[in-house]
């Protein structure tokens, strides 16, 4: 154990004379220390450099020696600490790189300036990210925003897209078949006409740089709520201007380049076009995800706001939709949102499911909130 200690104090440290350890390394500790000097250690030479031919073979190195969570980490140190933004715009980087929310949020800033012939890797690396996290999180946000609509609006004859599985299967336990280990659904039970939604939800999302990993997971999102027959679901994007993105949610890799990250932030424009586009305000939930420091008109924005509220629309205002917790935001305006009511706070991926359901079933957000640990911003 104490030999393990010092060896791992020796990759840390670097190596230098006064390291302290005078350990040797193995050969494959040594393939291991130099992937970790050519990253973190920028007094030697030889480094990666932002134009080394090397770095294709470094992205391999480092999948080779650490798990995917440190790849992970190193991939985002190399952007950062380097700017080898080089690593976005080569073919044979973007084939070895491991793909992450933090990778298509940085693919997503320079989505103008990738290469043609990248273009086409690029888009590949964003959908194998989207196809994991529609996996990972589909299947939560169907049953949780289900389960919070008005079950008292029903179709028996439902279209195959309008079942309600989990109450069909309850309706017709009776009905198991023990020789053929089904139950034969005798009554269909959906949730009425597919084009006469319940509620109506609007995703009005900052663009600006920092916002990248939660536009990422906004996407996905909206993407698996659009698929709800039950909810009809706007996609918002803002900067200086306005875009809205409802027509992209059926493709979300579609939808994630089309957004631009970065630029300015009016807050005030994107409430204005949010407010225009609400025609059921009691049974509408807007979320807003920013970090609340406008750019454009603060007291136009206040006044949006306050509008919203009174008119009934369930607004919500998230700083962060990730796993990274709350950035810098405006304090002074997230109290003036307090006052009137509207919760602010950060949101975990695995939470955003449980949050909605709570919003479309019109229960207290801050005391689902309490129960889940998150504390609102006052």
């Amino acid at each position: 154990m104490m030999e393990e200690n010092i060896r791992r104090w020796r990759l840390i440290l670097g190596g230098e004379t006064n390291d302290g350890t005078a350990f040797s390394l193995n050969k494959e500790d040594l393939q291991v220390d130099k992937t970790l000097e050519a990253l973190y250690d920028s007094t030697r030479k030889g480094g990666l450099g932002a134009s080394s031919p090397n770095v294709s073979r470094w992205l391999g190195d480092i999948r080779t020696y650490f798990p995917a969570s440190v790849v992970q980490v190193m991939q985002k140190d190399a952007l950062k600490r380097l700017n080898l933004t080089e690593m976005l715009f080569e073919k044979e980087m973007l084939e070895n790189v491991e793909p992450d929310v933090q990778l298509v949020a940085s693919l997503m800033t320079l989505s103008r300036v990738i290469p043609d012939k990248t273009k086409d890797t690029a888009r590949q690396v964003v959908r194998k990210v989207v196809d994991e996290l529609m996996k990972k999180l589909s299947q939560p946000m169907h049953q949780a925003i289900s389960g919070s609509l008005n079950k008292s609006i029903r179709n028996r004859r439902p279209r195959h897209n309008e079942i309600n599985w989990d109450l069909t299967i309850r309706k017709n336990l009776q009905h198991y078949q023990e020789d053929y280990k089904t139950i034969i659904p005798q009554t269909l039970m959906g949730y009425g006409r597919k084009r006469s939604s319940l509620k109506d939800v609007v995703l009005c999302i900052d663009q600006s740089g920092s916002m990248g990993t939660s536009v990422v997971y906004s996407g996905i999102f909206g993407a698996v709520m659009a698929s709800i027959p039950a909810v009809q679901t706007r996609m918002v994007v803002f900067d200086t201007a306005v875009a809205d993105l409802t027509e992209e949610l059926q493709d979300p890799v579609e939808l994630l380049f089309g957004v631009q990250l970065g630029g300015g932030t009016d807050i005030n424009a994107a409430l204005t076009y949010c407010g225009q586009i609400v025609t059921r305000p009691a049974d509408t939930v807007l979320v807003l995800i920013t970090d609340l420091y406008e750019g454009g008109d603060e007291p136009g924005m206040r006044k949006r706001f306050t509008e919203l509220a009174a008119s009934g629309v369930q607004v919500v205002v998230l700083l962060a939709l990730n796993d990274e917790g709350a950035p810098s935001y405006d304090h002074d305006n997230a109290q003036f949102l307090a006052q009137l009511g509207i919760p602010v706070f950060a949101c975990t991926p695995d939470k955003f499911p449980d949050l909605m359901a709570t919003a479309l079933s019109k229960q207290d957000i801050a005391q689902w909130a309490a129960k889940e640990d998150i504390v609102l911003k006052k």
